[in-house]
């Protein structure tokens, strides 16, 4: 017997594409990409992001053609992360035992896993398509304890469809305080280093590196690469940092929590004499925009957590 009225079919909504992310099978890396098409590669060694890339495939790091993946030392490219103290120990300091830059590129970390479509901590950040991947570290892994004090570090690498996001906890875990600094040591792919200029820093003095870090007075003008350069300008986070090619904008690095922003590139003499920097003249193709806390040191009591972080976005 036939009812005279059905029932109405429940309506089912139609599945989502979601991120994806996978470990290689040797358990060095971890990979995500978004239902669009955008990717990033993770080193576990160093929590190091070596590929950033736009659905349409375009790489937005530079990665030496020389860096070395295995373990065996710092990558040349992508984005390593400074910690806790930035360049060269001062042999006087708590942290002067420690290669320069700190253990914190060089150090296996730990992966804590994924978070779908969840908004950054940054401000004006888009959590709709988007996947966080986290990543840990803490002085019980270090081989060594040439650092004497008690961290619990949580960095996370955030993808979305048109920006990169990385942020740093720090958790002071032991029963007294430290300094510490901390850097985002981002080398950004450019197609010609001689014609990108780079916007925001015109107000900003900045310490030159390749003088004895002078003090320098504000230029007033876009910063443009014709020589070696390394500074370190100090400057509101709430001024954003533009990388133009041929006057076009290409990068915008927003900042939480960082208030310096060092400008590096090696330029024909530095790069031919680093080992690991290739090709030849890939200084042509590179500019590291890097967002950090280095001019001073941050002090963390003990049970205290500090937290900071950039965002990159392309335009």
């Amino acid at each position: 017997m036939e009812r005279s009225k059905k029932p109405a079919a429940i309506p089912v909504s139609p599945i989502q594409p979601t991120p994806q992310v996978s470990i290689s099978d040797d358990n060095s890396r971890v990979t995500a990409n978004l239902p669009t098409g955008e990717r990033v590669d993770v080193l576990l060694y160093g929590a190091t992001v070596i590929s950033w890339k736009s659905a349409n495939g375009t790489e937005n790091l530079f990665l030496s053609s020389k860096a070395h993946l295995d373990g065996s030392k710092p990558v040349r490219g992508g984005i390593p992360l400074v910690f806790p103290a930035f360049g060269p120990p001062k042999p006087e300091h708590p942290t002067g035992q420690l290669p320069q830059h700190g253990f914190a590129r060089t150090s296996r970390w730990e992966y804590l896993g994924k978070t779908s479509s969840e908004s950054s901590s940054l401000p004006n950040s888009k959590g709709d398509g988007s996947v966080k991947l986290d990543f840990g570290l803490s002085n019980s892994m270090l081989p060594d304890r040439k650092w004497d004090y008690d961290f619990n570090l949580t960095y996370s690498v955030t993808l979305s469809q048109d920006s990169l996001e990385t942020s740093l906890a720090v958790r002071n875990t032991g029963s007294s305080s430290y300094d510490f600094q901390t850097l985002f040591h981002s080398y950004l792919a450019v197609n010609d280093i001689t014609k990108t200029t780079i916007s925001g820093l015109e107000k900003a003095a900045f310490k030159d590196k390749t003088q004895g870090a002078k003090q320098i007075e504000p230029a007033g003008k876009p910063v443009s690469i014709e020589s070696e350069t390394d500074r370190v300008y100090t400057i509101s986070p709430e001024q954003a940092i533009t990388v133009l090619e041929q006057g076009t904008k290409r990068y915008e690095v927003t900042r939480d929590m960082l208030s310096d922003v060092v400008v590096w590139n090696p330029w024909i003499e530095k790069a031919k004499s680093m080992a690991d920097f290739g090709p030849e003249e890939g200084y042509k193709k590179m500019v590291c925009v890097e967002a950090g806390s280095v001019s001073s040191w941050n002090t963390l009591e003990a049970g205290d957590i500090w937290e900071g972080g950039q965002r990159i976005k392309m335009l």
